[in-house]
């Protein structure tokens, strides 16, 4: 029977079946090292890929903001080892959690280090590519839903808005050397959104910076904790009301989204109306 679709070739489709199997497939004896975006915390945003390199895993090496359930997707007999940091609590230094990498994979094992979002935003992951290199050990990054587009897609809004806003900008409000900040005022764009990763203490600073690079009182705020899982809350108002907003949040992971983007997006907690009024 003829082919019905003879300018379909399926050799190449095949191919790269073939080459994500023999990616994915155990190699006994080898250095491997897997370097795993978690996503925003909901399991069911992992990809296909983190998912299968999570079943091969010998160690897994987690950070905090990892979600729950994510790591019973390792097999029971991986070692888990939490590396985690947050403010002002670091359960290992950058410098160990690269050589213990390097010494597990080494070792001939298959290391997870499981980075909470995507590996590449704001989680150090450069530093430890360089580490792995250095030594001659192979590293592969598997990517993850960032949080900003996990907690806009959770909420329903979204991040760009024809005639709103055409430009979007990530920035962490902690730097690691002590006293530097961003230059909040030089990111007061009206016409873009501006999404505060790690920003719930930096509230303060962040609203004086863009009210006097002339970002208006009113611009529209959503802040979301625990993005897309079970327990996420979500408080929204005006920038003048930012340090209000945050200190009305928990304990958890929180994400900070400014401009007219996220006008009218529905939060979550009954602080939001009083801010607002």
């Amino acid at each position: 029977m003829p082919n019905a679709l003879p300018w379909l070739d399926a050799a190449p489709v095949l191919a790269a079946c073939a080459a994500v199997a023999g990616f994915l497939r155990p190699r006994r004896g080898t250095a491997e090292v897997f370097l795993v975006g978690a996503g925003p915390g909901d399991p069911d945003l992992l990809t296909v890929a983190a998912v299968k390199a999570l079943g091969r895993a010998d160690v897994v090496l987690y950070d905090a903001l990892v979600g729950p359930g994510i790591l019973d997707l390792a097999p029971k007999s991986a070692l888990r080892v939490f590396v985690g940091k947050r403010s002002g609590a670091h359960a290992m230094a950058q410098e160990a959690i690269s050589a213990l990498i390097a010494a597990r994979a080494a070792a001939g094992k298959v290391v997870v280090r499981l980075k909470g979002g995507d590996p590449m935003m704001f989680g150090r992951a450069g530093e430890e590519i360089d580490h792995l290199k250095a030594r001659g050990i192979p590293v592969t990054v598997i990517p993850g839903i960032t949080a900003a587009l996990g907690c806009a897609a959770s909420a329903g809004v979204s991040l760009t808005r024809r005639g709103v806003a055409a430009t979007v900008h990530f920035v962490t409000a902690h730097r690691c050397d002590a006293g530097a900040t961003p230059d909040w005022s030089r990111l007061a764009d009206p016409e873009g959104t501006l999404c505060v990763y790690m920003g719930k203490e930096q509230a303060s600073a962040v609203r004086g910076g863009l009210l006097a690079g002339g970002l208006d009182p009113a611009t529209p705020v959503l802040a979301i904790e625990n993005g897309t899982r079970p327990d996420e809350r979500r408080v929204s108002g005006p920038l003048s009301a930012l340090p209000d907003l945050t200190a009305a949040l928990g304990g958890g992971p929180a994400l900070i989204i400014i401009g007219w983007a996220v006008a009218g997006a529905e939060a979550s907690s009954p602080v939001s109306a009083a801010l607002a009024g």
